[in-house]
């Protein structure tokens, strides 16, 4: 009876059109903002916008940028942590050798960057398709960490090849706070995510979904292979690479190119299989998950009184951590955004069984 849509019509096209057809979407949608602009920079702590909410906020929008490829197109990518790292290296360069740039033009034209490098790695994405094409996309991965690791032109010849951002102002606005970074972040993350929701519901988009279900039939109703899988790879590979000179300018400060190895693509990829593929709101709980997770399995023991050392702890965050995700997958393998969608099947009847 709570998530009931009953009485509530549609008169125009536009209203058939919204993102949030149903009034409780819109209301619990408007909730969440509210809470995230206004609440959460009133109560938070320091440490929690910083081991939590920033962390959270950038993976998710890498993850939203995977999910356009991998759940949306079909084209499974394990490459994402060597897009990151081309984002936060261009976005170093640009705020280097450009120093009166805007961040802002800064952040777009190193997921510009990121874009060409994605394109060019997605062409093998014509010629083969799943794990041949997650073997060239890994290729691809281990080629940039080689790339920055090696060549320190990217780095700025530093010798130890970690490199440290500049400091962060828009337009005269120095973000120097948690609070203020994690209102950068969030704006960012509102805006890529809203542009993502009605670019899946659109022409290319349903492009994509064409590829991803039967390439062969897509081909035969009139979508073109190489446009479709390209432009998946190179919206992809912008939003990862915004994604990443938000992760090394916001969250990290200084990083190396370790910061953007394989582990960080298999993390991502977890996060879309573990939130839902094919899904915008997944891409969040599955951001969601694997980052509080850990946190939450590494404060157990010393909440319980269990005495282990620090190393016993991280060694039992990882088993378990991993054998949840196993779990998980068993029994809910279309990932969180299922159990979402269940929850609310469940509400529209409740509290009548039938």
């Amino acid at each position: 009876m709570l998530y009931r849509e009953a009485g509530q019509f549609k008169t125009s096209y536009a209203a058939d059109m919204a993102v949030f057809p149903i009034r409780q979407d819109r209301w619990l949608v408007a909730i969440l903002v509210a809470v995230a602009y206004v609440g959460l920079p009133l109560i938070a702590s320091g440490y929690l916008f910083r081991a939590i909410l920033i962390p959270f906020l950038i993976l998710a929008l890498a993850a939203i940028g995977l999910n356009l490829l991998v759940g949306y197109c079909g084209q499974i990518s394990l490459g994402t942590g060597g897009f990151m790292a081309v984002g936060a290296y261009a976005a170093y360069n640009l705020a280097l050798r450009l120093p009166d740039l805007n961040l802002l033009l800064v952040f777009v034209l190193a997921g510009v960057a990121a874009m060409l490098v994605g394109m060019v790695f997605g062409v093998p994405s014509l010629r083969i398709k799943g794990f041949y094409l997650a073997v060239a996309t890994l290729a691809a991965q281990f080629f940039l960490d080689w790339l920055f690791l090696r060549v320190k032109w990217f780095t700025n010849d530093t010798p130890s090849g970690s490199v440290t951002a500049p400091e962060l102002a828009v337009f005269g606005c120095v973000i120097d706070t948690d609070v203020e970074r994690y209102l950068f972040c969030l704006a960012v993350v509102t805006l890529f995510a809203v542009i993502a929701k009605n670019l899946v519901r659109g022409r290319i988009g349903r492009s994509w979904m064409a590829i991803r279900d039967m390439d062969v039939a897509a081909e035969i109703i009139g979508i073109r292979p190489l446009r479709a899988k390209l432009s998946a790879f190179a919206v992809s590979s912008f939003y990862v690479g915004v994604a990443g000179a938000l992760w090394a300018f916001v969250h990290l400060g200084s990083w190396e190119p370790l910061a953007f190895d394989v582990n960080r693509s298999f993390q991502l990829l977890f996060m879309v299989i573990v939130g839902g593929l094919g899904s915008i709101l997944g891409s969040f709980l599955g951001a969601a998950f694997i980052t509080i997770l850990p946190l939450v399995l590494n404060q157990i023991p010393g909440a319980l009184g269990i005495p282990l050392s620090t190393a016993a702890i991280a060694h039992l965050e990882l088993m378990v951590f991993g054998a949840l995700i196993v779990l998980f997958l068993i029994w809910e393998p279309h990932g969180l955004a299922r159990l979402w969608a269940i929850g609310k099947e469940k509400l529209r009847l409740w509290p009548f069984p039938h």
